[in-house]
């Protein structure tokens, strides 16, 4: 089983706040992990503090 996580850090907007956009990013879906079973298939997308989609992460089987 694998974990993945892909955050696109193109033409966000964060402006040489990278890191703590970053981090926000993973204390919350970090958090937000104990809702799931983290079996291979669950996914779910990854948001920024703008409320705009930047990723994905997901549990596969390999």
């Amino acid at each position: 089983m694998k974990f993945v996580l892909e955050v696109d850090m193109g033409e966000n907007g964060w402006d040489g706040n990278a890191a703590e956009e970053l981090g926000r990013i993973l204390r919350y879906w970090g958090g937000n992990l104990k809702h799931y079973e983290m079996r291979p298939g669950d996914e779910s997308a990854v948001y920024d503090s703008g409320y705009r989609e930047v990723g994905r992460w997901a549990v596969t089987a390999e």
